[in-house]
C-alpha cells in the first residue's frame, strides 16, 4: 500500500483504489463492567493492533477507559467495518478471559451492541453542493443531475 497527501489529507492507495476510510468505533463490556485497566487494557491495545493489521488496516488511536473501548480505525474499502469488530470482540474477549483469571469468571465480555461513526474528509454540505454542482459543472447548465 501506497500513502500520499493531497491537500493535506493523507489517502492510501491499495491496488485498484486510492482511499480514505476512517472509522470512529465504541463498544462496552458487557453490563459496563469496569474491567479495563493495567495489563489488561495493555493486552487489549495488543489484540487490537493484530485484527486491525490482518484487514489491511491502520489504528489511528486507541483508549480505553475502565468501562468502554476508543478506537479510531482506517480500513481499505473493501473491508466491511462490522466484520473487523465481530472478528476483534471475539478475539479480545476469548484471549483476556483464557489470560485473566478475573475475566475467566465472565461468560462473555463484550456487550453485543456497539456504535460506529465515519470521520475525516468535508462536511456533509460541501460534499452535497459539490455532487448538486456536478451537472452545472459539465454542461455549463444548472440544474440537478438525472
Amino acid at each position: 500500500m501506497l500513502g500520499f497527501t493531497v491537500r493535506f489529507m493523507q489517502y492510501r492507495s491499495a491496488r485498484k483504489a486510492v482511499f480514505s476510510v476512517k472509522y470512529h468505533v465504541i463498544w462496552c463490556p458487557k453490563y459496563r463492567r469496569r474491567v479495563l485497566g493495567g495489563a489488561v487494557e495493555v493486552r487489549l491495545k495488543q489484540i487490537i493492533d493484530e485484527v486491525v493489521a490482518k484487514f489491511g488496516g491502520i489504528v489511528i488511536e486507541v483508549e480505553t477507559m475502565p468501562d468502554h473501548v476508543h478506537l479510531l480505525v482506517e480500513l481499505p474499502p473493501q473491508v466491511a467495518v462490522s466484520k473487523l469488530v465481530q472478528i476483534m470482540k471475539g478475539r479480545s474477549s476469548r484471549r483476556l478471559r483464557q489470560e485473566f483469571p478475573q475475566l475467566a469468571r465472565m461468560k462473555c465480555l463484550w456487550a453485543p451492541s456497539w456504535f460506529v461513526s465515519t470521520v475525516g474528509g468535508a462536511p456533509l454540505e460541501v460534499v452535497r453542493r459539490y455532487v448538486e454542482n456536478q451537472k452545472l459543472a459539465a454542461t455549463g447548465k444548472p440544474g440537478k443531475a438525472a
